[in-house]
């Protein structure tokens, strides 16, 4: 990556935040060329909303993926689950899969961009089947982007697409690239959707080996926690997840 006047003059730690990762892949071929085909031409703000909402329309969120006989707890276990590129091919991924593509979207359009974490609680009600899996409303390490927009971090969360939105009754996050887009705290109805909890911080990488045991040791139950035989649910298996 050449360095032009812009990228010499932010700080080391945001210039950082350009360089691929390991899981943010940004230097992989599909990734640029997913970045160059959306909204090319487009440049800071204007190129940063139209990558958000590639990825949260664009990629389904799912808690298990569509198709696969397997459990949340082995989906979760899988280091591809957190691999932009591997998002990127699947075309779905639960809320870190969409962080670590939107992350490394946003790096290989020129755009500084890091992951970040939090624990959040699921009061909506669509969440009973993932509440009885772990014993609890709280679902710890979620995670979303951080981008670097005319001088400073904005929050960017691309976890849920409109059409799954549409079911859940919750208006779809939107993201101006000047203000943080965070998970709604209420749905249509006035009623409580969702709250953060506590705050991990931000990564260069996602932090894929500590989450591949962390969360399925926290939550053994999603080792039974499996996808609905119901095509009616489409992408995420029925439960407002991360």
């Amino acid at each position: 990556m050449s360095l032009t006047p812009a990228v010499v003059r932010m700080p080391e730690d945001v210039r950082r935040c350009l360089e691929p990762g390991r899981y943010v892949d940004s230097a992989h071929p599909a990734v640029r060329e997913a970045a160059a085909r959306t909204a090319p031409g487009a440049h800071g703000v204007d190129k940063a909303r139209a990558l958000y909402e590639q990825v949260r329309d664009r990629i389904g969120y799912c808690s298990i993926p569509p198709g696969r006989a397997i459990s949340m707890g082995a989906y979760l276990r899988d280091e591809e689950t957190y691999r932009a590129s591997s998002v990127l091919a699947e075309g779905h991924g639960f809320c870190v899969s969409k962080a670590s593509l939107l992350t490394a979207l946003a790096r290989a359009s020129g755009i500084p961009a890091r992951v970040a974490f939090a624990d959040v609680v699921n009061h909506h009600h669509t969440g009973r089947r993932l509440r009885a899996a772990t014993g609890t409303d709280v679902f710890a390490w979620h995670g979303y982007s951080e981008l670097w927009l005319e001088g400073r971090w904005v929050k960017a969360t691309p976890m849920f697409h409109r059409a799954l939105c549409e079911r859940l009754g919750v208006e779809p996050t939107g993201f101006d690239g000047r203000g943080d887009a965070l998970l709604p705290d209420r749905d249509r109805r006035g009623a409580a959707f969702f709250s953060y909890a506590a705050r991990h911080g931000s990564f260069h990488d996602v932090p894929a080996r500590f989450l591949t045991t962390q969360i399925p040791q926290r939550y053994p139950g999603l080792d039974e926690y499996r996808q609905l035989a119901d095509p009616a649910q489409g992408p995420g298996g029925g439960a407002a997840g991360p």
